[in-house]
């Protein structure tokens, strides 16, 4: 187990591919982009359902809890499309997110695959990659829809993407901020890292690392060998 730096940084030698969740992972939480974002999601059960504003965000809470993502909850009771839901969010302003070079070098170093593993869909990927100035870095974008809509922490989405890519879990690392999407990764083998201002306080068995910000995580771990963007 680790927290933050670890004396000659977190020894990452026998990783070849690196799992990144975007949302809160990738930026942080308190840029406040997802403060933006929650509101939408209870502005559509809302009109959906026709609920009370403080009943659908209810709703949207549990639907969460239950099926690890609000959209999959809407989907199996209210037959509610994908396509439809996502535009919700394709013109939330991005503002709050800035390019951030000291993420785009330290994930330049890194050997192997780069991938983004995310419950979001494949614009507000694409959109959010570019406001932090990260295009060109990754190998793939593994969205909900590349998932069959079955979110993490589901095991089916874990094991849709390892198929999808031949992962060697064994060699493989997974970056998110939600403790719980770690869980299954450790079941699978893969080491875990849990990013986050709350990160520190995590006593989880099954995460591995712990970083406040992602960045000097990256910067200061020791892997196989360095490479160009």
């Amino acid at each position: 187990m680790s927290l933050g730096r670890e004396p000659g940084g977190a020894d990452l030698r026998h990783i070849d591919t690196w799992l990144f969740d975007l949302d809160n992972t990738l930026y942080p939480l308190e840029s406040g982009l997802s403060a933006r974002m929650s509101p939408r999601i209870t502005d559509f059960v809302e009109t959906l359902t026709g609920l009370s504003r403080p009943d659908a965000l209810a709703l949207q809470k549990r639907y969460l809890a239950e099926h690890g993502l609000t959209l999959r909850g809407l989907m199996d009771h209210h037959g509610v499309d994908p396509d439809t839901y996502h535009a919700t969010f394709h013109d939330v302003p991005l503002d709050c997110l800035t390019p951030d070079e000291a993420l785009r070098a330290a994930l330049a170093r890194l050997p192997g695959r780069r991938l983004i593993f995310t419950n979001s869909d494949a614009v507000h990927t694409r959109r959010v990659v570019e406001a932090l100035g990260l295009a060109g870095l990754f190998d793939d974008v593994f969205h909900i829809g590349s998932a069959g809509f079955a979110p993490k922490p589901s095991p089916t989405a874990f094991a849709r993407i390892v198929d999808a890519h031949a992962l060697r879990p064994s060699s493989t690392a997974f970056f998110e901020d939600a403790e719980h999407n770690l869980a299954p990764a450790a079941d699978l083998g893969m080491t875990t890292v849990l990013v986050g201002a709350h990160a520190p306080a995590s006593v989880a068995p099954f995460v591995h690392h712990r970083t406040t910000t992602l960045a000097p995580f990256l910067e200061s771990a020791r892997v196989q060998e360095a490479v160009s963007p």
